[in-house]
């Protein structure tokens, strides 16, 4: 049938919705109501718990969104809970990406077609152990700029970024016959402040922005939810595992009169490079799980599947002295693991849930298919050293974000005299630098080692000082988030003495693909390039075990970090991301050579680090 004649029924049901009085087209539109009575919820008036599972729209491939909330509902779950991350749809200021990997509109609509409801968590700040909390880098271009604070150049900052996401969200709250039942206001404001003209002012952007109508909470530890909360909404208590009993007779005390709901409980860990492969007890937190929700208490679980922070996205912890930068793997240890296959601890909390609710839940999707592929040993190399761009000439040291540079590396180049040597000292170094003469490696220093100083024997006639800094993820906790500046942040001195004048180097990475590859050997900072022959695109991991420290690419998409390090030693490769026929595989390894060796394995590598 011709496709004019197909749009005729609908023209004319169209023309005829548009002589219907408003009032009745929208009572045509089923809507629900979400409230708080006492100390329970209630949905379209009758008590509701909520059995919520956090999971992240940038984490997880956009084609296995819907795959992940069946397994979410076949958990037994009616709920998602999300950050929304500020620095993916806002990379460069006033320029916003809402579509692909960043559609949170589609991720949130998906979510209710698989009948889950959905809790949103706007931010601005987010944590998420996702680089800097989830504040874009540019915030940090103005060194006065105080963030989570009243100072009015953040603020404003704030207020464009809430208007311009609630253009997104407002269609989707619950009242304008969306899924969100609630909106959190900030994040665990309590252990970072206690500043309540800063929550009320922000609770006005919510509602300015159009999220504000809806049901706004606030969550935090139980100890600091007197400081992170308004007494005109709801608090919930974000805890981990043996704390449930403890936690939720302080929520009792301090709101006796609100709903009891664990913002997060954490039903694992994550991983930082240099530690152990985090693994928690599974039995013990399906047991405590149990108990929380036989009580009737509402229970997000942080996390039900954490997926992978792709490419640069990972953050740090610090206390403002020692630097913990995470790794590019968020399995979390969560019921889903990283690829989305259920684990024991799925199951477990699976017949927790069936068994208190006395429900039976759906069944489970089919499995994702893992294989490895070969990857072709012929292995093409560019050197970073031939392939440096025009740098900027500059008196003083620029960090990456006077260079308006979010990620990657920067290379501060400077000469050396004759009998120039002594102590190198990386002043306020974030994070990682190699140190170079003539492009001969000669010390490094680690942000995460505490180690910024480097010992340069003294040279023979004029030489080229090289110091390549890496930045490993900004911080993404505690007050040393305001001083996250990536670089050579410090004053740089050799032999008591500051250099004079430097040429630095912007290495954004970001078109790896088109560098001139060929075949000569390459050692040092090299890129490297090969092909991976798919039959079918299905999932696999990147073995990264024989490489050394630096990152991968599919193409031009960056996928991961590797350190030899650990815990992590394989890179999750979504097959939505591959294509039938020869993929090209780039990487980065700043101490390359010709041991470097590529492969793919159809499980991920953690292990203990290496010394």
């Amino acid at each position: 049938m011709p496709c004019s004649n197909l749009r005729k029924p609908l023209l004319l049901a169209a023309l005829f919705a548009s002589t219907l009085p408003a009032t009745l087209l929208k009572a045509q539109t089923p809507t629900h109501t979400f409230a708080v009575s006492g100390n329970q919820f209630l949905m379209d008036g009758k008590p509701y718990q909520i059995l919520s599972g956090e999971m992240h729209y940038p984490r997880v491939p956009r084609a296995y969104w819907r795959d992940r909330f069946q397994k979410a509902r076949a958990m037994g779950l009616n709920t998602i809970t999300v950050y929304v991350f500020w620095n993916a749809h806002e990379a460069k200021k006033g320029v916003y990406d809402f579509s692909g990997q960043n559609d949170i509109a589609e991720y949130i609509r998906e979510a209710q077609q698989e009948g889950l409801n959905v809790i949103l968590r706007p931010g601005p700040y987010i944590c998420g152990e996702w680089e800097l909390g989830g504040y874009p880098s540019w915030l940090l271009k103005d060194p006065n700029l105080v963030l989570r604070s009243d100072d009015p150049k953040y603020t404003a900052e704030v207020h464009t970024w809430l208007m311009r996401l609630g253009k997104e969200i407002k269609p989707l709250l619950l009242k304008n016959g969306g899924p969100i039942i609630a909106v959190q206001l900030e994040n665990e404001y309590g252990s970072f402040g206690d500043d309540k003209a800063y929550l009320e002012e922000l609770k006005k952007e919510l509602h300015e922005s159009g999220m504000g109508d809806s049901l706004i909470y606030t969550a935090d530890g139980p100890e600091q939810l007197p400081k992170g909360s308004l007494p005109e909404l709801p608090a919930v208590i974000n805890f981990g595992t043996g704390d449930a009993e403890k936690a939720f007779a302080t929520l009792a005390k301090e709101r006796p009169d609100g709903p009891k709901m664990s913002g997060e409980y954490w039903a694992g860990w994550f991983d930082h490079w240099g530690e152990k492969h985090q693994v928690t007890d599974g039995n013990k937190e399906a047991a405590e799980y149990r108990w929380m929700i036989e009580h009737g208490y509402s229970v997000s679980m942080y996390m039900f599947h954490g997926g992978t922070s792709f490419g640069w996205m990972n953050g740090a912890n610090s206390n403002g002295k020692n630097y913990q930068p995470d790794t590019t793997s968020y399995d979390y240890n969560a019921p889903l693991d990283e690829k989305g296959t259920p684990t024991a601890k799925f199951f477990a909390f699976r017949k927790a849930i069936s068994e208190v609710t006395k429900t039976t839940p759906p069944p489970l999707p089919k499995p994702v298919t893992l294989q490895a592929f070969p990857i072709e040993p012929k292995m093409l190399s560019a050197s970073l050293w031939k392939n440096l761009p025009k740098p900027v000439t500059s008196k003083k040291l620029l960090t990456f974000e006077d260079l308006d540079q979010p990620y990657g590396y920067v290379l501060y180049r400077t000469q050396l005299r004759a009998g120039d040597g002594g102590k190198l000292v990386l002043g306020g170094l974030h994070d990682y630098a190699q140190v170079y003469v003539d492009q001969k490696l000669v010390g490094t220093a680690d942000r995460r080692l505490g180690t910024d100083t480097v010992e340069l024997p003294a040279v023979a006639r004029a030489a080229t000082l090289d110091v390549l800094v890496e930045n490993s993820g900004r911080v993404n906790y505690t007050k040393v988030i305001r001083t996250e500046r990536t670089g050579l942040t410090g004053t740089v001195t050799l032999d008591g003495k500051e250099p004079v004048g430097w040429q630095i180097y912007s290495l954004a990475m970001d078109h790896v693909a088109s560098l001139p590859f060929n075949a000569e050997p390459c050692s040092g900072p090299c890129f490297y390039q090969v092909q991976m022959d798919v039959q079918m695109p299905v999932d696999t991991y990147l073995n990264t075990s024989e490489l050394h420290k630096g990152m991968v690419w599919l193409g031009e998409r960056p996928l991961g970090r590797f350190w030899s390090v650990g815990p992590q030693y394989a890179l999750y490769t979504p097959g939505p991301w591959l294509h039938a026929g020869k993929n090209a595989v780039h990487f980065f390894d700043l101490m390359g050579d010709s041991t470097d060796i590529l492969t793919t394995t159809v499980a991920p590598i953690f292990d203990t680090p290496k010394k």
